[in-house]
């Protein structure tokens, strides 16, 4: 029984990280997944956001491990290039450990992509208790930025994690040359750019320009 689980979810999350999600029909995933009866996909998951949010979940609880073990290492944070190195490493260090072909990234950007299942996507990313502290720290940080301005900035370090994760992954599946693209240098790059937009800036007719 857990193997079949696990094969769907495999299955599942390659085709829709290839597809997209509306494209691929329950009976692709059966097929794809070595199962006989093309109803499998139902009787083990249920409905499609069902099916998503297992995927989802499987990544986010080990993601979670790693950045609760990051950050019990921090015995007190000394700047925000750490608090960020915290929200960043955990993802790329389990895309790396994945091995390569993988397909969370690219999955992650198409489920995003959909207004109908964002929402579930983000429900299950703030369901991480360290994600959730290290959001309060951050506020913490930077305490004369806006609140609507720290939730644009948000939105857009967010993007930034996952579209670069999709360049990356992707371009370590067509086995590009590790120099160009690689999960170690990834996680530099998005921590420096993550901490220049936190501390961009901010300008103060916001509206009217």
């Amino acid at each position: 029984m857990e193997a079949t689980r696990e094969a769907i979810l495999a299955a599942a999350e390659r085709l829709y990280a290839e597809h997209g999600v509306h494209t691929v029909s329950n009976r692709q995933i059966s097929i794809a997944a070595g199962q006989g009866n093309t109803g499998a996909v139902g009787y083990h998951f249920g409905t499609k956001a069902d099916l998503i949010q297992a995927i989802a979940q499987r990544h986010t609880d080990a993601i979670e491990h790693l950045r609760a073990r990051m950050v019990a290492e921090v015995e007190e944070f000394d700047g925000l290039r750490q608090l960020i190195a915290c929200l960043v490493r955990p993802v790329t260090e389990h895309l790396a450990a994945l091995g390569s072909p993988s397909w969370y990234a690219r999955f992650n950007a198409q489920v995003a992509a959909d207004p109908a299942l964002y929402d579930l996507m983000v429900e299950t990313a703030n369901s991480s208790p360290t994600l959730l502290q290290l959001r309060l720290l951050l506020d913490e940080w930077l305490p004369d930025l806006p609140s609507e301005v720290k939730t644009v900035r948000a939105l857009m370090a967010r993007h930034l994690i996952v579209q670069m994760c999709v360049e990356t992954e992707r371009s370590i599946a067509a086995g590009a040359p590790a120099s160009r693209l690689n999960w170690q240098d990834t996680a530099t790059d998005l921590i420096d750019a993550v901490v220049a937009l936190w501390e961009a800036p901010l300008t103060s007719a916001r509206g009217g320009e």
